[in-house]
Order: C-alpha cells, then sequence, then structure tokens
C-alpha cells in the first residue's frame, strides 16, 4: 500500500478520451481566433466564375471596343512616333494605362464576389495568427505528415473528381458547338468577337454551375469536418468549466449581472406594491397587500442609501402612499425576506398602516 502512495499518477495524462462532446462557445473563439474555420475554397472559385460570366453578358461590347481602339492606336502611334527618348516609355505607360481600363471591372467584380462569399463564410473578422511564423511549418516530418494525412487524400479526390467534371462538361459543350466555332472563322473581328463572347459566356455558366453543386457538397463537408475537429473529451469540458468558474474577472461579471437583475426584478415590484415604509432617510420597504388574495402583507422590495430613494421616487411615480415609521421600517429592513410575508410580530403593526393608507385611498 506504502508503494502505491509513492508515486501518484493521473492516468488521464496517458490517455486520450474519445472527443464526443460538441465544442463549447469558448473553444469554437479560441478556433475563431487562430483562424481555424469552417470554409472552402471551391465556393470562392465557383461564385467568382458565374460573377464573370454575368459580368461579360453586360459589358462584353464595352471590353471589345475598348481593347480595339487600343490596340488601333497602339498600332498607329508605334509607327509613326520617331525614336526619341521618353517616347516609347510614355506609350508603353498608355497602353498599361487602357489595359487596367478594360480590366478593371474583371477585377473589381473578382474582388467583391470574394469578400461576399467570405463574409457568408465566415464573417469579416480576421486572425493574425493564422499567418504567424511558426517553427513546425518549417519541420519537414510535419510536412510529411499533412501529404500523407486523410485530408490530403480527400483534396486530391476532390481534384480529380473537378477536372473530371469540367472536362466532361466542357467537351460536350463544344461538341455540340462545332459549327459555331468553324463559322468564326469566316467572320469579321466585331462578329467574331461577339460568337466567341457568346460561347464563352454558355460555356463559363454551366462550368461554373458544376463547381457550384461540387463547392456546395464540399462546404457542407468543411462544416462537418471542422465541427468534429473542434469536438472535445468529457475531461476538456470539465477543465474549461472549472477555469471559467475560477476566473475572478468572469465571477465578478456573473455577480454583478446577477445583482442587476435581481435589483431590476425588485424595482420592477414597487409600481404594484400598496405602500412603502421608510425611516424616513435611509432605508425603505415597499409592501404588497392584496385583500382576499394575501393572507399577510408581503415584502415587495427593500433596500438603504440609493435603493431606498429609488423605491420612493417609483412610489411617487405611482401615487403609492409613503408612510414614515421609524420602527416598524427598520424592522422589517433587518427581518423581511423579499418576496415573503412579514414577520408575526409586525402584524398589528402593518395592518394600521395599511389601513390608513386604505382610508387615504377611499
Amino acid at each position: 500500500m506504502m508503494e502505491d502512495n509513492l508515486f501518484p499518477l493521473n492516468l488521464q495524462l496517458f490517455t486520450e478520451e474519445e472527443k464526443t462532446e460538441e465544442a463549447t462557445p469558448r473553444r469554437k473563439q479560441e478556433s475563431r481566433k487562430k483562424g481555424q474555420v469552417a470554409k472552402s475554397s471551391e465556393l470562392n472559385a465557383s461564385i467568382n466564375l458565374l460573377a464573370l460570366a454575368l459580368l461579360f453578358i453586360f459589358l462584353s461590347d464595352f471590353m471589345f471596343q475598348r481593347a480595339l481602339m487600343m490596340v488601333q492606336g497602339f498600332y498607329n502611334d508605334f509607327l509613326s512616333i520617331s525614336l526619341k527618348q521618353g517616347q516609347i516609355l510614355n506609350l508603353l505607360i498608355r497602353f498599361i494605362g487602357e489595359f487596367f481600363l478594360i480590366m478593371s471591372p474583371i477585377f473589381v467584380t473578382a474582388i467583391i464576389a470574394g469578400i461576399i462569399i467570405n463574409f457568408f463564410q465566415v464573417g469579416f473578422k480576421g486572425s493574425s495568427e493564422a499567418i504567424q511564423a511558426k517553427a513546425e511549418r518549417l519541420n519537414p516530418l510535419e510536412g510529411f505528415k499533412r501529404i500523407l494525412s486523410r485530408k490530403s487524400v480527400v483534396e486530391l479526390v476532390k481534384g480529380f473528381i473537378k477536372i473530371f467534371a469540367v472536362a466532361y462538361v466542357s467537351y460536350n459543350y463544344i461538341m455540340g458547338e462545332v459549327e459555331s466555332i468553324l463559322e468564326i472563322l469566316y467572320m469579321g473581328i466585331e462578329a467574331s468577337f461577339a460568337q466567341i463572347s457568346s460561347l464563352f459566356i454558355s460555356l463559363a455558366f454551366r462550368v461554373g454551375i458544376i463547381f457550384l453543386i461540387l463547392a456546395i457538397i464540399d462546404y457542407v463537408y468543411q462544416r462537418y469536418e471542422f465541427t468534429k475537429s473542434i469536438k472535445m473529451s468529457k475531461y476538456e469540458v470539465k477543465q474549461e468549466h472549472k477555469q471559467m468558474e475560477g476566473d475572478p474577472h468572469l465571477k465578478a461579471k456573473r455577480k454583478e449581472k446577477q445583482r442587476q437583475m435581481s435589483m431590476n426584478r425588485m424595482i420592477s415590484e414597487v409600481a404594484d406594491s400598496t405602500a412603502v415604509i421608510t425611516n424616513p432617510t435611509e432605508i425603505a420597504i415597499a409592501l404588497k397587500y392584496r385583500h382576499g388574495e394575501d393572507e399577510a402583507p408581503v415584502v415587495a422590495a427593500k433596500g438603504g442609501g440609493f435603493i431606498a430613494e429609488k423605491i420612493k421616487e417609483i412610489a411617487r411615480e405611482n401615487d403609492i402612499p409613503i408612510v414614515e415609521n421609524k420602527p416598524v421600517a427598520q424592522i422589517l429592513y433587518r427581518q423581511g425576506e423579499i418576496g415573503e410575508e412579514i414577520p408575526v410580530e409586525l402584524y398589528q403593526a402593518v395592518a394600521e398602516i395599511l389601513a390608513m393608507v386604505f382610508r387615504m385611498k377611499k
């Protein structure tokens, strides 16, 4: 028996308990701070593709005309300029400006779509911990573990499915539009661009819808995996509960909240009381008595100092009689419990006070 007590061990340290409990709000908050959230990159790609396809429906003519003007202007100016210092640089700057003007709708659409879909998935809260340099990320062994993990296998399978689905949809669409594609060879520039835009938009919508279906499935899977990854064991839940209970700041906050709620409930009872007894300045006790319903008057609220002033203020606002009786007020303040009947020894004294109050009301 002596030997058993020489080295007390916590066997919890050597066994990993099965994680069967849902993550607590605190665990979810900690995971969010670390940048660990349920997110599907496939959803971003699919929404971006559909948004760009929709953009081309409305702005393809504008983009084509600006691109044509840019090429024509560049071609004419390049042939006519003299090779002086700064001429080619100015031409290049103008060309880059035109290019960004043409491409700006695409950039803006991609950014807005990305922000919206990210907000839908994880909200606007960022995490600095997710981008901090960590030693384990440079560890080759950890890198091999990530490569050979189940998550990597799932990502590889997803990639093959995506490639196959896109290839299948694209092949079927292109084979069905072979004649339209061949007609482009005999069209003018504007007509051929319109035809190419139409084919591109139709194909982009088809591929985008396939992407979206796969992305929704992936998002559901990512949420399932994330919820599973942050599950806790019963031991972890107990430990967290102990930590939170032992936190003096949380304890103080809980007590303050409970005190405030209790005071609010008590103060709200004053408006429905029958009379308020004071001593007269330091304490105040609100009594409630309903003839035929209550066997004896009940202490609705009581308090000293600020609370006493608050009780009297509410009594005045609701035309509740305020009676000064120092001995009764002091006994009620010391012995009376809120929500309970007054002490038996005060029945006669309180009855006389209430009789006077009823006469005053009549």
